[in-house]
């Protein structure tokens, strides 16, 4: 997820993650790939969208993070394939009010080498709205090849989102909109809109 997050769509994923980072952080920029990047506007596809963001700053500390398991609060379902890390799951419509803060559940625990902000990442990903499930961005458009970025170009929750998974790992992360795109509206997102993304670590370097 840079800030040039690809979406959905070959131009909507890429575009989407790296969107992210920048709305996340306010005015910064984004480069694209899969994910959101920070202060530099660069193009990457994933799943074939351009999702960079070149008004979002790179995060200067970690936001708060509050863990749960999916369907308890502020966190969606998985309705397919929760724990199935060779496949592409299926993240249901959040219910009650989106969550302010930053939410993860871990959906399979990595036995690998440990994020870290400072880390490129090698993800497979698959974003949804927390308001109806309706999925924007995924690198599994494009297969299960894992695409690459820095945690340092990707909006605030998604890099806050992934710091500290371990390898082979499964995350769910639910990303509110100030950490993500703020009021910005994107390509298949409303301004403001809460994220949720599932997330496998497939490697780090």
């Amino acid at each position: 997820m840079r800030r040039d997050l690809k979406s959905a769509t070959a131009a909507v994923s890429l575009a989407v993650a790296v969107a992210i980072v920048g709305a996340g952080c306010g005015d910064s920029d984004s480069s694209s790939s899969s994910a959101s990047s920070t202060t530099t506007t660069t193009d990457t596809a994933s799943a074939g969208t351009d999702t960079t963001d070149t008004t979002a700053a790179a995060p200067t500390s970690a936001a708060p993070v509050q863990s749960g398991t999916p369907g308890s609060q502020g966190i969606p379902q998985i309705t397919a394939n929760a724990t199935d890390t060779g496949k592409e799951p299926t993240i249901a419509a959040g219910t009650g009010t989106p969550p302010s803060d930053l939410r993860i559940a871990d959906l399979v625990p990595g036995n690998g080498r440990t994020a870290t902000a400072a880390d490129t990442v090698s993800v497979r990903y698959v974003g949804a709205l927390y308001s109806d499930g309706s999925v924007f961005d995924a690198s599994w458009k494009a297969g299960d090849t894992p695409v690459d970025f820095p945690l340092s170009g990707v909006v605030p929750g998604f890099a806050d989102g992934i710091v500290g998974m371990k390898v082979g790992g499964r995350r769910e992360i639910v990303i509110p909109p100030a950490l993500g795109y703020r009021d910005q509206a994107q390509p298949g997102l409303p301004a403001n809109s809460t994220l949720v993304f599932v997330v496998d670590l497939v490697g780090i370097s």
